[in-house]
């Protein structure tokens, strides 16, 4: 009889609250697996925004982009706090894991029509079997954590009401806008807001901080490949010029900064309360859709060296400068700033201004990257605390 108690509970073991103190708390298999498939959906909506970009639609593959990532990060990062609070890793939560990443790869499917027909069916049905997967885990909690309730079933309730939503202006005559995603992922971002502010969910800062700093190593690689592929396909098609090796040496060394930039900083001691919480984790939404889109810009730029982009080096090195200065406020604000004074302060501002004027400046794109990420890299040197 206890064998098969003990083969039940592998099967369904209550869903209640992990230890938010944990020592040594690491990302799981099952959490490593969910992103690397995961990444499969970011990459597919670079590689699209990269087309958009050389074939000069960017105002139309811009906003497909801005809300196929949202979507991606937004099922990312419920299912990434989810886990940390309540991952019993019994069966059922890893078939219900399972769900969620077919739903990923779904919405995957349907990110080239997104971008070329602006039909985004396909995304949404995708996105709706990820939301209700993480559905089952609220309820499953709701009956197993009674301390917290009420959050769970505040959770699973907002959850289904906005993916009703979603279904119902998509899927009826009424006309689907731009203005009507914006007030839908309002309502996505207020359903943790509400539900954490009834009892917050015992997740694990240090576990998050290493979810979060994964998943910006994942994004930065698929940044570096998508640049490498490109840089390859342009070597078939003419060969080496001093243009393509200022842009593959000022892609690198714009990479590498960046991830020194970001984990130069330990964050998790200061994640102790949830209006701080919150704006660390929605705060890097601009974090990661930079890294991306600078990997599809630095890939548009080597089709512009190669003159195979319908843009201008000016425009391309402007498309590069954008997205970087995203990246530094967004980590200045979320990372350094707490942290700077005296001189160091100035800097930020400084590198910002004379990042966005070296497109103005410079008619080549690979100069230009070059410049940029030269700029960057003496800039990082500088705010470091043992040379100002």
């Amino acid at each position: 009889m206890s064998a098969l108690f003990s083969n039940l509970a592998k099967w369904l073991s209550p869903l209640t609250p992990r230890d938010p103190h944990q020592p040594h708390r690491v990302a799981t298999p099952l959490e490593l697996l969910f992103d690397l498939i995961f990444v499969v959906a970011i990459a597919t909506a670079g590689q699209q925004f990269h087309h958009s970009i050389v074939e000069n639609h960017l105002g139309a593959g811009l906003v497909s982009y801005l809300m196929v990532f949202f979507a991606l990060w937004w099922a990312w990062m419920n299912f990434t706090w989810f886990a940390s609070a309540y991952d019993n890793d019994d069966t059922v939560y890893r078939i219900m894991t399972f769900v969620q990443i077919t739903g990923s790869l779904v919405m995957a499917a349907g990110i080239s029509d997104a971008f070329q027909q602006q039909d985004f069916d396909v995304i949404i049905i995708g996105y709706v079997i990820m939301r209700l997967g993480l559905v089952t885990q609220w309820i499953r909690v709701a009956c197993s954590d009674p301390e917290r309730r009420k959050t769970a079933w505040t959770y699973a309730i907002g959850i289904i009401i906005v993916q009703m939503c979603w279904l119902l202006f998509h899927f009826t005559p009424i006309h689907f806008s731009v203005y009507l995603f914006g007030l839908l992922v309002v309502a996505e971002l207020s359903v943790p807001i509400l539900a954490e502010s009834q009892n917050m969910t015992p997740w694990h800062p240090h576990h998050i901080a290493e979810r979060y700093a994964l998943l910006t190593i994942i994004v930065l690689g698929e940044s570096i490949v998508g640049c490498y592929s490109a840089m390859v396909d342009a070597l078939h098609h003419q060969s080496f010029s001093h243009e393509l090796l200022f842009l593959m040496i000022g892609g690198l060394v714009l990479m590498f900064t960046m991830w020194w930039a970001y984990f130069d900083h330990e964050i998790a001691e200061r994640l102790n309360s949830r209006k701080r919480a919150f704006t660390w984790g929605y705060g890097h939404f601009f974090i990661f859709i930079a890294i991306a889109a600078i990997g599809a810009t630095l890939a548009a730029s080597v089709d512009v060296a190669t003159h195979q982009a319908e843009i201008s080096d000016q425009w391309a090195g402007y498309l590069v400068a954008v997205p970087l200065v995203i990246y530094t406020a967004s980590l200045w604000a979320l990372h350094e700033a707490h942290a700077q004074n005296g001189v160091r302060k100035w800097l930020y501002p400084l590198s910002t201004i004379i990042v966005l004027c070296i497109p103005l400046f410079s008619t080549d794109i690979g100069y230009s990257v070059f410049t940029i990420s030269m700029v960057y890299a003496i800039r990082l040197i500088l705010s470091k605390r043992y040379l100002i």
